[in-house]
């Protein structure tokens, strides 16, 4: 069985902080909300539904 991968949504720092579900997401299919920790590598998956995110080649995170 093929699987059909969704391709991460690319995320930016004015994006940051990054939550799933995003806007573009439909409301009938929501989760709780839940915020995106990033790793090194600068990749997030949701806990909920499993998206993938990642940041746009550049995109630095500030740490508080």
């Amino acid at each position: 069985m093929n699987e059909k991968k969704t391709p991460a949504v690319e995320l930016g720092a004015e994006d940051l902080p990054a939550h799933c579900p995003n806007p573009a997401m439909t409301l009938w299919s929501s989760h709780p909300r839940v915020f995106l920790d990033f790793g090194h590598d600068g990749l997030a998956k949701c806990p909920y539904c499993g998206t993938e995110y990642v940041l746009k080649p550049g995109t630095v995170l500030s740490h508080h």
